[in-house]
C-alpha cells in the first residue's frame, strides 16, 4: 500500500503489519514486569509437570503485543477502547503478525473523527491467537503520530518502527 493522507483512507485498507519473534527472555521479562510470576511462564519443569509441552506466553503478552500495532500508529492518548478475546496459546519462537484493519470511519459525538480497527494477530502457521478491536481518534486532516515511547518494549527486546511523520500509509 502507497502511503497516504489519513484523508484518503477508507474502510477495508490495512496498516503495515507488525511482526515480533517472541523469545523465552521476552516471556521471563514480561512475568517480571507484569507481577505474574507464574512458572509455567519461566521454567519448562514446571510447564511440563502442567502438562504443557514447554513455557507458553502469558495471554496479555500477546494482547499488548496486539495493542502495540495501534498504538504505534495511533498513539496512546487516541485509543478510546482495546479489547479482544485470547484464541490460542503462544510459545517461545513463535513470530506473530499483527494484522490492522479499518472497519469503520465516523464522526464521534464532539466533531472529531473515529476509526474502529478489527485485530488479528497470528503465528508463524497462519493460525489466530488473538482477535480484537479498537476504537481510535484520529485528525481528518493529518495521519496519526507514531508516540509509543514506553520503556517495555525495549525490554521485550521488540524492535521499534520507524517514525511516522505526517503520512503513515
Amino acid at each position: 500500500m502507497s502511503l497516504r493522507r489519513f484523508e484518503d483512507v477508507a474502510v477495508g485498507d490495512e496498516l503495515p503489519e507488525r511482526v515480533v519473534t517472541l523469545t523465552r527472555g521476552n516471556l521471563v521479562n514480561y512475568a517480571g514486569v507484569s507481577g505474574d510470576p507464574n512458572p509455567i511462564h519461566w521454567s519448562g519443569h514446571v510447564a511440563r509437570l502442567a502438562g504443557l509441552p514447554d513455557v507458553v506466553a502469558h495471554g496479555m503478552l500477546t494482547m499488548g503485543m496486539t495493542g502495540r500495532a495501534v498504538t504505534d500508529r495511533f498513539g496512546h492518548a487516541n485509543v478510546l477502547s482495546f479489547g479482544g478475546r485470547i484464541i490460542s496459546q503462544v510459545w517461545p519462537g513463535d513470530t506473530l503478525t499483527v494484522r490492522v484493519e479499518i472497519s469503520a470511519i465516523r464522526k464521534s459525538d464532539d466533531g472529531g473523527t473515529v476509526a474502529d480497527l478489527a485485530l488479528t494477530t497470528r503465528n508463524q502457521d497462519g493460525v489466530a491467537v488473538f482477535s480484537g478491536v479498537a476504537e481510535v481518534r484520529v485528525d481528518s486532516t493529518e495521519c496519526p503520530r507514531q508516540d509509543s515511547n514506553l520503556s517495555y518494549a525495549d525490554a521485550l527486546g521488540a524492535s521499534l518502527p520507524a517514525t511516522i511523520d505526517s503520512l503513515c500509509w
